[in-house]
């Protein structure tokens, strides 16, 4: 079968363009691991449009309801959840996108395939990683209930992890290498206010220590070069992500950090008929209200290009 469109993703961008494209009746099929992204394991999401606040488990079960809702009827929508998209590759009729499992054709593809975190470049990062180098304050803090345990990270993700963690946790430290914090005043306020919380800025991270399992970590005061010791028993990482692009990087082109370009004016990809949102592209900030937006963008551009080419 030959679609009209293949959306890679299931985060707000996949799920937004899928809606979109099923409206307009254009025959896609949506590849996605999951449906939710990394929102999914969120607590508590406050500006989700529409909704003051929600769980990320709640928002994923949304937008998986959302997507099975337009797969009833006519079958234009088709859901192959669980695949993995590898390649994207340009055939004689458009593009083939190859799965772990199966290949698909189509005349157009929409990248939403979002971003996953970056990892620790230090000593001891790779022995303990998952054995208390931890990705997911929501899903991991529990875990360390009564125990010190650090953030590593300046956003607005390390100071929310910070907010969560202290829930649980007998102390927090937060680790930043600048002297300002990237994070909303309104989310910095709050973690200043939390009494097991201790906030340290121009340090670098130095090595993570321990046996089998993480048991503290050593920084530098980048002021005056002292070398400290902090005894802890896991170690949060917010350092920011990397865009899952390896599947495209040889049909279109990336900016030095691997990122998508798009036109910001409709979401185009330097290869025609390839078009990006969310996170895995260069565009500047990276909300969830952003990807959905710049999603359907891409849709209403991609359906006059459709219907003008074939």
């Amino acid at each position: 079968m030959n679609y009209d469109l293949i959306i890679i993703g299931g985060a707000p961008a996949g799920v937004s363009a899928a809606v979109y494209a099923a409206r307009k009746r254009l025959k896609t099929l949506v590849i996605a691991e999951e449906i939710g992204g990394q929102s999914a394991v969120s607590d508590t999401i406050y500006n989700w449009i529409g909704t003051p606040e929600i769980s990320g488990g709640d928002l994923a079960k949304n937008l998986q309801s959302h997507l099975e809702y337009y797969t009833k009827g006519d079958g234009m929508l088709t859901l192959s959840i669980g695949q993995r998209a590898n390649t994207v590759t340009k055939s004689e009729n458009g593009f083939v996108v190859t799965t772990d499992k199966e290949s698909f054709t189509t005349k157009s593809v929409l990248v939403a395939t979002g971003s996953r975190h970056r990892q620790l470049e230090v000593l001891g990062a790779t022995a303990f990683e998952h054995k208390g180098i931890m990705y997911c304050a929501t899903c991991d803090g529990p875990l360390f209930s009564g125990q010190p345990v650090a953030v590593i990270g300046g956003g607005n993700a390390a100071l929310e992890a910070v907010l969560q963690l202290s829930a649980y946790a007998s102390h927090v430290t937060l680790l930043h290498r600048s002297n300002e914090f990237r994070a909303d005043a309104i989310t910095i306020e709050k973690v200043r206010a939390l009494p097991n919380v201790t906030l340290l800025t121009n340090v670098t991270l130095t090595e993570i220590t321990g046996t089998e399992f993480v048991g503290g970590l050593t920084y530098k005061n980048n002021g005056s070069d002292a070398i400290e010791s902090l005894p802890v028993n896991a170690v949060f990482v917010e350092i920011g992500q990397l865009p899952n692009t390896e599947l495209v990087k040889d049909v279109v082109t990336l900016n030095e950090y691997q990122k998508i370009i798009v036109d910001p004016t409709n979401q185009r990809t330097s290869t025609l008929g390839i078009w990006a949102a969310g996170d895995c592209t260069n565009g500047l900030y990276h909300q969830n209200n952003i990807a959905a937006g710049d999603a359907v963008k891409a849709i209403e551009d991609l359906y006059i290009w459709l219907k003008k080419e074939n």
